[in-house]
């Protein structure tokens, strides 16, 4: 898995105030836990970008005036309006310990279904996953090839390697839903044969 440097500087005062003049600044208020104690810290914004907005999971060094952490992004707040960044949460882990992380799903091919005209309904774009860090994806593959109509792809046909994915084995992670318009034009084909069938059948007693 990539790993995303993140460079910060101590906070010698953690109250509000504070924290609102940091972002101000366009620095983010943080905090990393997990080792012997918590280190509360702020970082450029910037520094965020390729590991928030992102389709992959990533580990995080962190490096606060030379005292390295290796770590994963725990929490994020945004500001609900204007989304700029309020605080973030790291938690700090070790090689040997396992560890939990929210791993993006990839839908990978083509499913019969859509070819059909079908609209695919992505049911989980994350799976919480438990694995040593050295066996953490980046993302989880999902392959589509044989999703078609009345069928769904359940968390517990993926293929794992050597990581577990903790969501319950019966949840969907993608469907395809018939189109309102087909599913009319199926009901009337339908129809259309059944009257056929009853016509000949009909035809057929008469003679």
């Amino acid at each position: 898995m990539k790993t995303v440097e993140i460079i910060g500087y101590n906070r010698a005062n953690l109250g509000k105030s504070e924290a609102k003049r940091l972002r101000a600044e366009g620095q983010v208020p943080c905090v990393i836990y997990g080792g012997d104690e918590q280190v509360h810290f702020y970082a450029p914004m910037i520094l965020f970008r390729d590991l928030v907005y992102t389709d992959e999971a990533h580990f995080v060094h962190v490096n606060v005036e030379g005292r390295e952490f290796r770590a994963i992004l725990q929490d994020i707040q945004f500001h609900p309006v204007s989304e700029v960044i309020l605080h973030a949460d790291f938690l700090q882990i070790f090689e040997g310990k396992v560890v939990k992380m929210d791993i993006p799903v990839h839908f990978e091919g083509t499913s019969p279904g859509v070819t059909k005209g079908g609209t695919l309904i992505k049911k989980r774009r994350h799976l919480k996953v438990m694995a040593l860090p050295k066996n953490m994806p980046e993302y989880i593959a999902v392959d589509l090839g044989e999703l078609d109509f009345g069928r769904a792809i359940k968390v517990g046909e993926i293929e794992t390697n050597n990581y577990e994915i903790l969501d319950t084995a019966i949840a969907s992670v993608a469907v395809v839903e018939v189109p309102r318009a087909l599913r009319g034009k199926t009901d009337d084909e339908e129809a259309g044969e059944e009257e056929a069938v009853a016509e000949e059948a009909s035809t057929e007693a008469a003679e």
